[in-house]
C-alpha cells in the first residue's frame, strides 16, 4: 500500500455513502426553501423569484447580464420574473455609472425587507447547523459544496474565502 502524505488521508467512497450524500441534500434543500417558498406562494411569486431577490440584494447595482451568468437561466424567463418583481415594486432598473444604456438593479425598500423575510429562516437554519457541527465541520461543508460548484464558477466565489487545509498526523 502506497504511504499517505502527511495531511493526506484515503477516502473509500461506497456507494451507499454517495447516494446518502444525494439524499441529504435533497432533504436539505425541501427544509431550507419550505420556509421561503410559503412566503412566495402567498405573493405569487415561486424560487426564480427569490434567486433574484437574493443576487440583486447580494450585489446592488448588478448588471442584468451579470444576474443571467450567476442564474444560468434564459434572458426570456428573467425578464418574466424581473418585470413582476419591478412591476410589484420590490427591483427597480437604473441606468450604469458609464454607460447609460446599461441596466443596474437594486432592490427597493419593499424588496429589502422581501429578501430580509426570506432570508432570516435560512440564515438562522444555517447558523444553528454551523454552530451544532463546529468550526472545522464547517470549513469541510464549504469544502464540499464548492467542489460541487463547476470549477469554471468557483473563481467567480473570490469572497468565500477558505483557510489552507491542516495537516492532520497520520
Amino acid at each position: 500500500m502506497p504511504e499517505l502524505k502527511p495531511g493526506m488521508q484515503q477516502l473509500f467512497l461506497r456507494e451507499e455513502d454517495l447516494r446518502q450524500g444525494i439524499e441529504l441534500l435533497f432533504y436539505a434543500y425541501r427544509d431550507f426553501t419550505a420556509e421561503p417558498d410559503a412566503i412566495l406562494a402567498k405573493l405569487g411569486f415561486g424560487r426564480a423569484h427569490h434567486r433574484v431577490v437574493y443576487f440583486v440584494g447580494r450585489y446592488p447595482g448588478i448588471r442584468v447580464g451579470d444576474l443571467l451568468g450567476i442564474l444560468r437561466i434564459t434572458k426570456q424567463s428573467l425578464s418574466r420574473v424581473l418585470s413582476q418583481l419591478v412591476r410589484d415594486g420590490y427591483i427597480v432598473h437604473k441606468p450604469g455609472p458609464t454607460d447609460r444604456r446599461e441596466r443596474r438593479l437594486e432592490l427597493t425598500a419593499q424588496g429589502v425587507a422581501l429578501e430580509r423575510q426570506l432570508s432570516e429562516t435560512q440564515r438562522a437554519r444555517v447558523a444553528a447547523a454551523y454552530r451544532a457541527a463546529g468550526g472545522v465541520a464547517v470549513e469541510g461543508y464549504k469544502r464540499v459544496l464548492l467542489g460541487l460548484i463547476n470549477e469554471a464558477d468557483r473563481g467567480k466565489l473570490a469572497d468565500i474565502s477558505l483557510p489552507a487545509p491542516t495537516a492532520r498526523a497520520r
